[in-house]
């Protein structure tokens, strides 16, 4: 048999590739500990750091060729500036040369008739220095020029970088912000737990304290029911049905009557019974004043625990009312920073996808 290999094995094999790869990374993503528990989109958030890495690039070759820019205007304005003061310098100069050929002092309206040599005989005087036509400090003036020039590309240059030192400052202080505010409701969150954690060990502490009680009383009642029945034994043992007494001063006509000619008392026996009775009674008055001061103190521990949980739910209720306020104000500057995001991107991104762009997404069952 040959070992042909068809165009549909390899299709076949191609899917089944094709499907296994896909099924590791849908494993990688959902065994991801990492990703699974904080439910953070990696990639995402790489892109993201890349758009931002990139503008910040960009903001910075803008920078860089609005100085290199600013610079050639600068050199540009120098040049020219040089070349107005020439270009003055040399029409003064003409002008000058002008007058001088062509407009004679004695060719003015100003030249004296009776004495023509007046004005002539003063041709000879120079010009003083300062005059129109002359610049004897035009290298110092071109000089405090350049460097006046050269200071507004310092001061440009140090406005630029305290700028972006600035800038820089607001991100960490808006980082910073971000962590005081997730510190802050870790605390708030280690208190809540801390005060259920009290609530829960209060409660089982009561009860605990409140079976202990009842199992005491519990023991208590069955101790004096077995008191009795041991003195409900003993007072039948030692009666006079049993222990076949010779008195006879019962009368025969039964118990509330005696023989006056043969009473001579009390007995033992019925003394001992009126003690016991009395002790019965006193035992007994005594139970009521324990059972009553139970009472009082179990009044007094349920007053206890009422003011606690009053006091507890107050306390709830401020950490409430503060975590709201919290909540608020971060709801606040989240929406405050969204407005801005969605100003920013409407600017940027104005091709809005439509119904059909969604679509596409969800259709499969898995």
């Amino acid at each position: 048999m040959y070992n042909a290999e068809l165009l549909s094995d390899r299709i076949a094999a191609a899917s089944l590739e094709r499907r296994r790869n896909r099924e590791m990374q849908r494993q990688d993503r959902i065994f991801n500990a990492k990703v699974r528990t904080i439910g953070i989109d990696k990639e995402a958030l790489d892109s993201q750091v890349n758009e931002r890495k990139k503008k910040e690039q960009a903001e910075a070759e803008s920078l860089k060729a609005y100085a290199a820019n600013a610079v050639r205007n600068d050199k540009t304005a120098c040049l020219l500036d040089q070349c107005q003061l020439k270009d003055e310098r040399l029409l003064q100069g003409a002008i000058e040369d002008f007058r001088l050929n062509f407009q004679p002092r004695w060719s003015r309206r100003e030249y004296d008739l009776s004495n023509p040599d007046k004005i002539r005989g003063q041709e000879e005087i120079q010009m003083l220095p300062g005059l129109v036509g002359e610049d004897p400090d035009s290298q110092g003036r071109l000089k405090k020029q350049q460097e006046q020039l050269r200071e507004w590309s310092f001061q440009q240059q140090h406005e630029l970088a305290t700028a972006r030192h600035q800038q820089r400052q607001e991100e960490q202080q808006y980082d910073q912000d971000r962590v005081d505010l997730d510190n802050k409701a870790l605390q708030l969150q280690t208190i809540e737990e801390e005060r259920r954690r009290t609530v829960a060990l209060a409660t089982k502490n009561f009860n605990l304290t409140k079976a202990a009680e009842n199992a005491e009383k519990r023991w208590k009642e069955w101790q004096q029911q077995e008191e009795d029945n041991r003195t409900d034994i003993l007072n039948q043992l030692q009666g006079e049905l049993l222990s076949e007494s010779q008195e006879q001063g019962i009368s025969v006509l039964g118990l509330p009557r005696l023989s006056p000619d043969s009473y001579k008392g009390l007995a033992d026996e019925q003394l001992q019974h009126i003690n016991c009775q009395q002790q019965q009674i006193d035992e007994k008055r005594r139970i009521q004043a324990e059972q009553q001061q139970e009472e009082l103190q179990q009044d007094r521990f349920r007053v206890a625990s009422t003011r606690t949980a009053l006091l507890m739910e107050r306390q709830q209720a401020r950490i409430n009312k503060q975590l709201r306020r919290t909540q608020d104000n971060t709801n606040l500057q989240l929406a405050e920073a969204h407005h801005e995001q969605t100003k920013y991107l409407e600017k940027v991104y104005t091709n809005i996808p439509d119904d059909s762009y969604f679509s596409q997404f969800n259709t499969s069952s898995r």
